[in-house]
């Protein structure tokens, strides 16, 4: 692993007069270009009002990865009722739980890929705001279904909400903190987001063998996470806009206005004068944005790079996460005893980002995503072999403790290595194919479960995972410690 020097802490002076804004008693800075507001946000240090930020935005998230988690924990639920089998006789058949997995990733590929510009065009707290509400409204519907048709159907609708609300929350906070916090950040944003998966999979063990109120338990699961959606809505009124993007719109006054409100919180519970910003790195104001952007260099390399790695990463993430229920039931145990052990394997979830904590910004993150990787075929490899529940439950862990370190920084990576005007559009386009790999998921573990066994399912898992560490190994560029203007030229 490369430890990476990066500028933390190596704040200069800049040229024109921002140095001390926020800072108390002193006046205020004049308005200045999208390079000055980018570089004053840079500068600015680690408060709690920064992780205030973060905490707000991920709450939004935790129930967007709860949807994303429960999947495998209702399947067992879904197929006793009836509703949808476990495997199918043909391939894509969509009246079995690949079919319901394959809905809510088609969904999330319309909406990284299709609405991805979105956030670019209309601001990041307005579309993040209606993707949310959108997600809880469809989720709600979808839980009343009662035919595997309409019920993959609102799958799909509620995967449109989701992808544009991931794809908005990774571009949000990448832009409202500075460059010394962006892998901290998204590891912080990442735990809050995945503490999701332990609850999602204690409720699934309570509420999936039994029917409160007549009403069977995986539709309990999926309404829980559509009316916290709404709760935490009205949490996140209080986040502002990007000046970041304000000022690359050429909102400059509306980016003044947002940054001094920051700056001055910041300095308030810094407790005295914020750092001098680093000179400013002019980029050019936002003319209307053509997709074609993303070709040019350096960033149609960088595209093909990341279509590779989403593509095959998200097939070998959820390939296991979406499955583990069903894989362990295939290893000869009961229902109840594959939920409980789900549940205990999902713990290291949440986990997982806090440990990358500790490394998000202090070694190069490419490396920290080809480690892990490498960490998840070997355990990935090691889970197929045993069949009783220690070896079963260890495995397990690792592998979801060194898939939340890959998710962490990949998170942020594909974040980082695009500019503010094309950002979540490049983004959205490198994350949708992971939702097609997702998708496809489902079908080859069905596939291979039914025709290999687990071991069988995890040969496929490793191969996957040999793609994503040639890609990034190979053709990364280096992001950590490097400001976001720096690393897009």
């Amino acid at each position: 692993m490369k430890r990476t020097t990066g500028t933390e802490g190596k704040l200069m002076s800049s040229s024109n007069a921002l140095g001390q804004a926020g800072s108390g008693g002193s006046s205020a800075p004049a308005v200045g270009s999208a390079a000055d507001i980018s570089a004053r946000m840079d500068r600015l240090p680690t408060t709690r009002y920064l992780w205030m930020l973060v905490l707000l935005l991920s709450l939004g998230g935790f129930f967007e990865v709860y949807d994303l988690i429960f999947v495998g924990y209702v399947a067992p639920g879904l197929a006793k009722s009836g509703l949808l089998a476990t495997t199918t006789e043909t391939f894509f058949g969509f009246k079995g739980i690949a079919g319901f997995i394959a809905a809510m990733f088609a969904g999330l590929f319309v909406g990284t890929f299709g609405l991805g510009f979105l956030p670019d065009r209309y601001g990041r707290k307005l579309i993040f705001t209606f993707a949310l509400l959108w997600y809880s409204t469809s989720s709600a519907i979808m839980a009343f279904q009662s035919t595997a048709g309409a019920l993959v159907l609102w799958r799909f609708i509620t995967g449109i909400g989701v992808g544009v609300e991931v794809i908005t929350i990774d571009v949000y906070i990448l832009e409202l903190m500075p460059q010394h916090m962006r892998g901290r950040a998204m590891a912080f944003n990442q735990m809050v987001m995945f503490s999701s998966a332990p609850i999602a999979a204690l409720l699934s063990y309570w509420l999936v063998p039994i029917a409160p109120m007549g009403l069977e338990g995986w539709r309990w699961v999926v309404l829980f996470g559509a009316g916290g959606a709404v709760i935490v809505w009205f949490i996140r009124l209080a986040i502002p806009e990007s000046p970041r993007w304000l000022a690359q719109e050429g909102r400059v006054e509306e980016a003044e206005r947002a940054i001094q409100k920051i700056e001055t919180k910041v300095a308030t519970q810094y407790g005295r004068a914020l750092p001098p910003p680093p000179p400013p790195i002019e980029v050019p104001l936002r003319r209307v944005a053509k997709f074609s952007e993303i070709w040019h260099r350096p960033y149609g390399a960088r595209v093909i790079m990341l279509l590779v790695f989403n593509f095959f990463q998200a097939i070998g993430y959820y390939g296991f996460n979406n499955w583990v229920p069903t894989l362990i039931i295939q290893k000869g145990i009961i229902v109840t005893k594959s939920l409980w052990y789900s549940f205990v394997i999902a713990i290291a979830l949440p986990v997982g980002p806090l440990l990358a904590m500790s490394v998000a910004d202090k070694f190069e993150r490419k490396w920290l995503i080809v480690e892990a990787a490498i960490v998840i075929a070997i355990c990935g490899t090691l889970f197929a072999q045993f069949a009783n529940a220690v070896p079963i439950v260890v495995f397990g862990i690792l592998i979801s403790l060194a898939g939340q370190t890959l998710s962490v920084s990949y998170h942020t990576y594909q974040t980082e290595v695009f500019p503010t005007r094309i950002r979540s559009a490049a983004s959205g386009l490198v994350y949708s194919v992971s939702r097609i790999g997702a998708a496809l998921s489902g079908f080859l573990v069905a596939f291979f479960l039914r025709g290999f066994g687990v071991v069988g399912v995890f040969v496929v898992i490793t191969t996957c995972y040999i793609f994503v560490i040639a890609a990034i190994g190979i053709f990364g560029p280096k992001t950590t410690g490097r400001r976001l203007d720096e690393i897009a030229h």
